[in-house]
């Protein structure tokens, strides 16, 4: 155990909530909680470089290594699909949602390099951040691609996956910029579009719906790593994002 403690790391009942997904049975150098998952949870909140972590921890190339190798098995997107049913139940839901919430968050991109483009609307360049939520807000689906693609290009990417691991969805709200996939969404995963209008009427309004997923891109606010997009390869961004949601995720069933 490390002697520093940061507010970024898990507590035990959280590590408790996740530990079997990597006990591996072997003696290791470094403890995967103190030394390589709360170094990763650190950079994500924190927004610091791999090459700046503190000494406490794992040395940056063996946290990640682990990072990495867990990008590459889709083990954090596993987990974080389990912890997320928990959630659910925890709040007296089911398991599975029956309905999610899809949205676009366009993200300015750090000189790193990798896909990036310009998104005219929002006057950004960067990427898109593509997420579908529940009802709590929880993440059910995520995927990057640059800025400058329109949202129906890549909606049935981000939707596709959701559909073969989730059975109870039925219907999914979305604003105006998916207007025209009704019927394909319809064909392809049986599920209903509906378009959710925005209030034209001047000054603040809450749209119906989807303000739910506006207030999860208000929780990644408080993760410094993603205020931009520092990685240069996407599925490493959508790793970063990931990890963030675990650790929200993980608060509710603390």
């Amino acid at each position: 155990m490390r002697q520093k403690r940061y507010s970024s790391d898990l507590t035990d009942s959280q590590w408790e909530q996740i530990k079997s997904y990597f006990a591996t049975g072997r003696r290791r150098k470094y403890h995967l909680r103190y030394h390589v998952l709360d170094a990763i949870l650190y950079i994500v909140k924190t927004g610091t470089q791999w090459r700046m972590l503190p000494g406490g921890f794992a040395p940056w190339q063996t946290a990640y290594y682990y990072f990495r190798r867990w990008r590459e098995e889709g083990r954090i997107r596993c987990i974080l699909s389990i912890t997320c049913r928990s959630a659910r139940r925890r709040a007296g839901r089911h398991g599975e949602p029956s309905a999610l919430i899809v949205d676009c968050q366009s993200v300015p991109s750090a000189r790193t390099g990798g896909i990036s483009s310009f998104d005219a609307f929002k006057k950004v360049k960067g990427r898109k951040r593509h997420i579908a939520v529940d009802m709590q807000g929880l993440l059910w689906g995520l995927v990057v691609h640059a800025a400058g693609d329109h949202e129906t290009q890549w909606a049935l990417q981000l939707l596709a996956p959701v559909a073969s691991r989730l059975s109870r969805v039925e219907t999914v709200f979305a604003d105006q910029a998916y207007r025209g996939l009704e019927e394909t969404i319809d064909r392809e995963l049986d599920w209903e579009l509906q378009v959710v209008e925005s209030d034209d009427k001047p000054g603040f309004s809450v749209d119906p719906k989807r303000w739910i997923v506006e207030r999860t891109y208000g929780w990644f606010g408080g993760w410094r790593r993603l205020d931009r997009e520092y990685e240069r390869r996407t599925d490493s961004s959508e790793t970063m994002v990931r990890f963030a949601m675990l650790r929200i995720v993980l608060n509710r069933l603390d």
